[in-house]
C-alpha cells in the first residue's frame, strides 16, 4: 500500500515527568513569540551561541545498522557555518539577550557559554541588558582535549558568564555539592575520628576549623572536574560543538528547581534539554537545524514534549510503502519500503539506511500524536519495522525521517474490523 502524504502542524510524544517543547525554527523569531504566552515564566536560560570562528561545523552521521554497531560516521553533513562579522553577530545578540530577560523570571538567571573571542564583548552587551549589578559570575570550565600550540600558551578553558535578572534570584548551591575526588590536603592536618572517618584541621585566629574527606564540597568558579566529550565517548550525538551532559546537568541543577521551565535558545546538540527533562524541569529548545530535531528524538525519547516545525519536507518527494493489520485492540503497521533522494548517502547503504527514525500515531487537530516510535541507538543499532498503535480517534498515520532531519508524513488506511 502506499499511503496519502500529509501535512501536519505539530509532533506531539507523551512520555513520563516533565513536559516540553522543541522548535525547529529562527531563535529570535521563536523567542518573540514564546513571549505572548510565556513572559516572565522561564526559571533559567543557558546557551551555547556560535563563537565567532569563521569555520564551518558539521553532523557526523551514523548510516544504517552497521553505522550504529561500529560507531562510525557514514555521512558528513554541514550543520552551520560561523560568521565572522562581529557587528552583525552582536546586534543578533543584543536582540537574542534582551528577549531572554523578558523570558526569565524574578527570580531567574542566565547562563552564556562563550570563548577568548566574545567573552569581553558579551560581558559588555551582558552588563547593559542585564545590569551590572546583576553579574554573579565568570565561570571558568576547563579541559585537556585539542592540540597544543607553539605560538603561545594553549587555550583549554571556556567562559560561561552568570547573571541574574533581578537581586531576587533564587540560587541552589546546596543540589551541585559533591564529594571531592581529591580531599583537601595542603598544610591541613590528617586525623580520623573514632568513627572512622577522616578529616583535616586548621587552627587560624585560635579557632579550629575542621573539614571531613567525605564531606560535600560546592564547586567554585572554576570547573577542572568536567572534561571535555572525547571522541568516541558514547554520549556523542556527532554534533561538532557539543557538550557534555554533566557540565549541564550542575548548571540545571543549581539553577532551577523540579517542575520549572528551562530555556536554551541553540539548543543544538540538546544537551540542556536532556539534563532539565532527567532532573525534573520542563524544557524549551529551539534550533534552526532539521537534523537537531533527529537527536531531541533520541534524546528526549520517554518525555512528554512537543515538536513544532518538523513538517520541513514539502518539496521533497519521497516514496513510501506500508502494511495495515488489524489485531486485538491495535493496528499493527510494517513499513516494507521508504525511498528518497538523499546526497552523500554511501553507495553501499541498505534500502532503509536512509531512514533515522519511524513511528505510527494518530493525526487530530492538525497535529500528530505519536504513539509508538523507534530511533536506532548504539543499543540497538537495528530498526524495528513493525510498529503498533491502540485504536484510536483520529486519522491513523506514520511519520519517517531521513537522516538529514527532513520528516515525512503519510496518512494509512485502516482496515475493516473482520
Amino acid at each position: 500500500m502506499r499511503p496519502e502524504r500529509i501535512h501536519i502542524r505539530d509532533e506531539l510524544r507523551t512520555g513520563k515527568a516533565a513536559q516540553g517543547l522543541f522548535h525547529v525554527a529562527d531563535c529570535a523569531e521563536t523567542l518573540r513569540a514564546l513571549l505572548e504566552e510565556r513572559r516572565g515564566s522561564v526559571k533559567l536560560i543557558y546557551m551555547d551561541p556560535p563563537y565567532l570562528t569563521g569555520d564551518k561545523f558539521y553532523m557526523r552521521l551514523r548510516v544504517g545498522e552497521e553505522g550504529w554497531k561500529k560507531s562510525r560516521a557514514g555521512m558528513v553533513v554541514e550543520s552551520f557555518a560561523d560568521t565572522k562579522d562581529r557587528a552583525a553577530y552582536l546586534d543578533k545578540m543584543k536582540v537574542v539577550l534582551g528577549l531572554c530577560r523578558e523570558l526569565l523570571r524574578e527570580d531567574g538567571m542566565i547562563f552564556v557559554h562563550v570563548d577568548y573571542r566574545l567573552q569581553p564583548h558579551l560581558r559588555l552587551l551582558m552588563d547593559e541588558i542585564f545590569g551590572e549589578e546583576n553579574f554573579l559570575n565568570e565561570i571558568i570550565w576547563v579541559y585537556q582535549t585539542g592540540g597544543r600550540s607553539t605560538r603561545h600558551f594553549s587555550r583549554k578553558h571556556d567562559v560561561i558568564l552568570f547573571y541574574a535578572k533581578s537581586g531576587q534570584y533564587d540560587f541552589d548551591i546546596d543540589a551541585v555539592k559533591a564529594v571531592p575526588k581529591v580531599p583537601r590536603d595542603n598544610h591541613l592536618k590528617r586525623h580520623v575520628d573514632p568513627d572512622g572517618r577522616t578529616y583535616r584541621s586548621i587552627k587560624v585566629g585560635g579557632k579550629v576549623y575542621t573539614y571531613y574527606d567525605d564531606e560535600p564540597v560546592a564547586p567554585s568558579d572554576v570547573w577542572d572536574d568536567l572534561s571535555h566529550l572525547q571522541q568516541k565517548d558514547p554520549e556523542r550525538t556527532g554534533y561538532d560543538t557539543q557538550k557534555p551532559l554533566r557540565l549541564l546537568d550542575r548548571v540545571v541543577r543549581c539553577a532551577s528547581r523540579p517542575g520549572e521551565w528551562v530555556l536554551d535558545p541553540f539548543a543544538g546538540s540538546g544537551t540542556t534539554l536532556e539534563a532539565a527533562w532527567r532532573t525534573g524541569r520542563n524544557f524549551i529548545g529551539i534550533d534552526s537545524q532539521p537534523m537537531t530535531a533527529n537527536i531531541a528524538r533520541r534524546r528526549l525519547n520517554g518525555a512528554t514534549w512537543r515538536l513544532t516545525g518538523a513538517d520541513n519536507a514539502a518539496d521533497v518527494e519521497a516514496a513510501c510503502e506500508a502494511e495495515v493489520m488489524a489485531g486485538a485492540g491495535f493496528y499493527h503497521v510494517t513499513l516494507h519500503k521508504f525511498e528518497v533522494n538523499l546526497p552523500g548517502l554511501p553507495a553501499d547503504a541498505a534500502p532503509l539506511d536512509c531512514v533515522d527514525n519511524w513511528s505510527v500515531g494518530y493525526v487530530r487537530d492538525g497535529d500528530y500524536h505519536v504513539m509508538e516510535d523507534c530511533v536506532r541507538t548504539r543499543r540497538k543499532p537495528a530498526l524495528p519495522l513493525e510498529l503498533k498503535a491502540p485504536v484510536f480517534s483520529g486519522q491513523l498515520a506514520l511519520c519517517v525521517a531521513d537522516l538529514l532531519g527532513r520528516s515525512y508524513y503519510f496518512a494509512l488506511e485502516v482496515p475493516r474490523w473482520e
